[in-house]
């Protein structure tokens, strides 16, 4: 199969605009709105559902903000709101495994913090973006590499609190 560039630009624009809206929403927004998802709510192990950096601010404004610029990336309203959901979910999904495995909030899983989050809404949007297993594999490796590049260059910039 053959690699389709295009169709892995929007892809990695719109895991770029899913996951790092709310990173730039906490900088911007501090602790305002910032509501817990889970409500506070413990697991029956005791630890935190998904803890407490996991806000509905934030996946609220990552389903509207990927939604609202998918056109200018050139794919539909809907493909931008689909991987916005699916890498909220992939977040929360890590989120859940790290707490259970008792990682601290906001610390760094390689692999369990950028795989779920990058892979369920490439899986989502395979149809829409025409992306091959090559094109989803690619997608996933890239995305790892350029999240914990990314991550550094917004930790220098004071947009992450941590480097990672």
């Amino acid at each position: 199969m053959q690699l389709q560039p295009i169709s892995i630009l929007q892809a990695l624009a719109l895991l770029t605009l899913a996951n790092g809206t709310p990173v730039i929403a906490k900088k911007i927004f501090g602790q305002a709105f910032a509501l817990p998802l889970d409500g506070r709510l413990v697991f029956f192990d005791h630890r935190p559902l998904f803890g407490r950096s996991k806000t509905i601010r934030g996946i609220v404004l990552s389903i509207l903000v990927t939604t609202a610029i998918a056109p200018l990336i050139g794919v539909d309203f809907s493909t931008g709101a689909v991987a916005a959901i699916a890498a909220m979910a992939g977040d929360l999904c890590s989120s859940f495994v790290k707490r259970r495995l008792n990682f601290p909030p906001s610390s760094q899983a390689l692999g369990i913090d950028q795989v779920p989050e990058s892979l369920l809404p490439l899986l989502a949007c395979r149809a829409a973006l025409a992306l091959s297993v090559a094109d989803i594999a690619l997608c996933v490796s890239l995305f790892l590499v350029g999240e914990i590049v990314l991550s550094r260059i917004l930790y220098r910039a004071h947009l992450r609190d941590e480097p990672y």
